[in-house]
């Protein structure tokens, strides 16, 4: 495995520790539809939130959060459709990123609700 790829699974751990710790539900975790991919979806009161993360080693000149292009996020709401309409095509959905800087001196996690919408 990568040294990319364990910084990624690495923080998809982490981000699915922070959601647990606030009150959230892991549903699935990198659930694929085609080629589109949602790295966590979780459950929180009425809300189904699907949840692109983002780790870095260092925030320096790179911002996690701004790495979610228009693309990847077509991507993600073309997965979700498909998992809404397969298991839960009753709940209210909500896009979230969770931007995590990682290293050996300390880890920071910001969660962005709402990051982006469905477009038509």
């Amino acid at each position: 495995m990568s040294q990319s790829s364990d910084l990624g699974k690495k923080g998809e751990q982490l981000a699915a520790e922070h959601l647990r710790k606030n009150g959230y539900s892991i549903i699935k975790q990198n659930f694929v539809s085609g080629k589109a991919e949602v790295d966590i979806i979780a459950g929180k009161d009425d809300k189904i939130v699907f949840v692109e993360v983002k780790t870095r080693e260092s925030a320096y000149l790179s911002d996690p959060s701004l790495m979610v292009p228009m693309k990847k996020q077509k991507q993600i709401i073309k997965a979700a459709d498909a998992y809404l309409k397969e298991f839960a095509d009753e709940q209210n959905p909500r896009f979230d990123i969770i931007a995590i800087v990682t290293n050996s001196d300390y880890t920071k996690i910001d969660h962005i609700e709402d990051a982006f919408y469905p477009t038509l």
